[in-house]
């Protein structure tokens, strides 16, 4: 990077800095650019996002108050325009379409939003609001929230499987736990890299999520890893792949008289479930790890924070070590 003072060179620096949101402090790494002659300090917008974001994140869990994504997912899941659930909710007409991009609703309007995920909670709300529908388009939407019920209870168990933690948190890398993107990343990189087996794409997922972590300051797959001898895993990579009913096992016999299993999978992934940066993300993963071995995965991920640090902890591995992340 360039010093927009002299032009000569300027430098990445990181250090733990405080922010107050809403009249209350929050801790942070601020990331900034410091121009090496003059020693001023400067950042980027994509910076600034990354900075403000960790606070946004941190705030949201304290106060129980749904992500981005979530607010848009549960929109799509009630099959109701954004400016729909403002007047259902008694919003601003535009409000819910704003918290969909990533404004910040206060305390009350965000444990609304909260329990709405919950269908029961949201029916009483459509029902107080039945007048504001034509009868056909309330009954619809009766019919929606009845499948919605079964759909959730069925993604609530099988998740269950997965994810330990409903909350997003540090240790999760607040992305949302979705199995379903989870199942994509993992299908992705068998495509690209015909076949993989469990113990390299333990540390292919690693990689990414910190990656991703360090980059835009949230994970990808939502899950927590915890640090064994071979380095970062999943918490429940025991059962992580084989709860994936694209991905299949096929034995593959070594040279030594040994077997291995190799995750293969005869379906696409599907790539509209991520945006453009998180592409960028899993190819640089591919592009840079990719051809290693599971062993020289695992010997790079020894020189991580995220291992060194957690090692001889029982506590998960928290994602803000991923600020200094060397393999990417």
């Amino acid at each position: 990077m360039k010093s927009p003072f002299t032009g000569g060179e300027a430098r990445l620096r990181k250090e733990q800095r405080e922010l107050c949101f809403r009249k209350e402090n929050f801790v942070y790494v601020a990331h900034f650019y410091e121009c090496v002659d003059t020693k001023e300090q400067f950042t980027t917008t994509q910076l600034d996002e990354m900075n403000v974001g960790q606070v946004y994140n941190q705030y949201r869990v304290k106060y129980g108050i749904p992500f981005p994504d979530e607010i848009k997912d549960l929109r799509e899941l009630y099959g109701l325009s954004a400016s729909k659930m403002s007047e259902i909710l008694g919003l601003g007409a535009n409000q819910y379409r704003l918290y969909e991009m990533g404004e910040v609703p206060s305390e009350v309007i965000g444990k609304t939003l909260k329990s709405i995920m919950n269908p029961a909670v949201f029916s009483m709300y459509v029902r107080n609001a039945e007048n504001q529908f034509q009868p056909q388009e309330f009954a619809k939407l009766c019919d929606k929230l009845a499948r919605a019920t079964k759909h959730l209870d069925e993604v609530i168990s099988a998740e269950n499987n997965i994810y330990t933690m409903a909350k997003r948190s540090a240790i999760n890398g607040y992305a949302p736990q979705s199995q379903s993107k989870l199942q994509n990343v993992v299908l992705y990189f068998i495509e690209k890299l015909g076949g993989v087996f469990p113990t390299k794409m333990n540390k292919l997922l690693f990689f990414t999520d910190f990656c991703s972590y360090k980059r835009r300051a949230v994970g990808i797959t939502g899950l927590a890893y915890k640090a064994i001898q071979y380095g970062p895993v999943p918490e429940r990579w025991d059962m992580l792949y084989g709860s994936m009913d694209a991905v299949e096992p096929e034995i593959v016999p070594f040279a030594s008289g040994h077997s291995g299993e190799l995750l293969v999978s005869k379906h696409s992934p599907d790539m509209s479930l991520f945006s453009q940066e998180e592409m960028a993300i899993m190819d640089e993963v591919i592009h840079k790890l990719g051809s290693k071995t599971a062993n020289q995965l695992s010997e790079m991920s020894h020189q991580e924070d995220a291992w060194l640090r957690f090692k001889d902890a029982s506590a998960l591995i928290d994602y803000t070590a991923a600020f200094s992340l060397k393999a990417l």
